[in-house]
């Protein structure tokens, strides 16, 4: 199986939605991702009077899962649900929301009064300009090629404890170590359960880890992980190992590769960067979601993998607050330039 393969299969989409029409002209701010990142930061600038278009592809990372947790007052509501209501939000104030996939975003043409443009185009043809752009589109998790994992992605299978853990809390769980990063995940899912086995499946564990390991009661299994068990039901049942011995397990918990979605983005040059602990690749970011590319912000998992829903609605929201504040400096830069042009001594006191 592909990296592609993989990727693919545990794409998730959400239900159908009218979609808004496009529009002609410029709006103020396109924003590429229709999940808590992308709406929260349309909503911000939708709430500033700002016209600004959400181009959703309808597959958020966490489409799988039955519910979101550990975001207060929303604990426990289903992740379209929780997209449901911010699209509504988003439209009460004059945004509009686009389903639609991006073939292709790139710097255009500037302004006369020299403010900056971009064009969208998505893969049906349409295309829009817009004066900034909000980066939100997620990332994409990449399994491990262990037969029958992906089927049980988002229930059996999971990756955050903050997310899934109480729900999974005192079952017998089962680490399958992917790098580095599953050894600090082993320690937070050790706080969920007193049956914990990690699977190192052909990746590095120290002596340090292993003694820490035994200290806390979690057994360590060096076999490779051949595939998942499923029981009579369907329900995840346990592993089989290369020799052959069947370990039960009703939760396995993965820290996955990540990559960004940067699929038709290519054309504005972000730069994307490596992530600790060989966890994959996302874009560069500095504060409120700013980048090297004047005019361009990125937002949410696509930039921080570990952002659970209310990060990253956080960071959307922080992200619109700083474009509205550049958008508002350049339409005072072009007043002042319209009075000037239009006096023949310029600007005077």
């Amino acid at each position: 199986m592909t990296d592609k393969e993989r990727q693919e299969a545990v794409a998730v989409a959400t239900p159908p939605y009218a979609s808004d029409a496009l529009g002609e002209g410029t709006v103020d701010a396109v924003v590429i991702g229709g999940g808590a990142a992308g709406l929260n930061g349309a909503l911000i600038l939708a709430r500033s009077r700002r016209s600004v278009v959400v181009i959703d592809s309808g597959s958020p990372r966490n489409a799988p899962a039955e519910a979101v947790h550990g975001l207060i007052a929303l604990d426990g509501t289903p992740p379209s649900e929780i997209l449901r209501r911010g699209r509504e939000q988003v439209r009460q104030y004059g945004g509009r929301v686009v389903f639609g996939e991006v073939a292709s975003a790139e710097s255009a043409a500037p302004s006369e009064d020299g403010d900056l443009r971009f064009t969208v185009t998505l893969a049906d043809g349409r295309s829009i300009t817009a004066r900034r752009i909000l980066v939100a589109t997620g990332l994409t998790d990449v399994l491990p090629q262990v037969p029958g994992l992906a089927e049980h992605w988002g229930h059996s299978v999971v990756h955050c404890p903050y997310c899934h853990g109480w729900e999974v809390r005192d079952e017998p769980i089962g680490i399958l170590a992917t790098g580095p990063a599953s050894i600090g995940h082993a320690y937070l899912f050790r706080q969920l359960t007193e049956d914990l086995t990690y699977f190192t499946h052909g990746t590095d564990l120290d002596e340090d880890s292993r003694a820490r390991f035994a200290a806390r009661g979690i057994r360590v299994i060096d076999s490779p992980v051949t595939e998942v068990v499923n029981d009579g039901d369907g329900a995840l049942a346990g592993v089989r190992l290369a020799d052959g011995q069947v370990v039960a397990r009703r939760v396995l918990a993965v820290a996955p590769q990540v990559q960004a979605r940067t699929q038709g983005l290519e054309g504005l040059g972000l730069p994307v960067q490596d992530l600790p602990n060989d966890m994959g690749r996302g874009f560069a970011s500095g504060m409120a979601g700013t980048t090297e590319v004047p005019g361009v912000w990125v937002a949410g998992n696509a930039t921080d993998p570990v952002a659970q829903v209310g990060a990253s609605a956080a960071a959307g929201a922080l992200a619109g607050d700083y474009i509205n504040r550049t958008l508002a400096t350049a339409d005072t830069d072009a007043a002042l330039q319209g009075i000037a042009e239009a006096s023949p001594h310029g600007v005077t006191g």
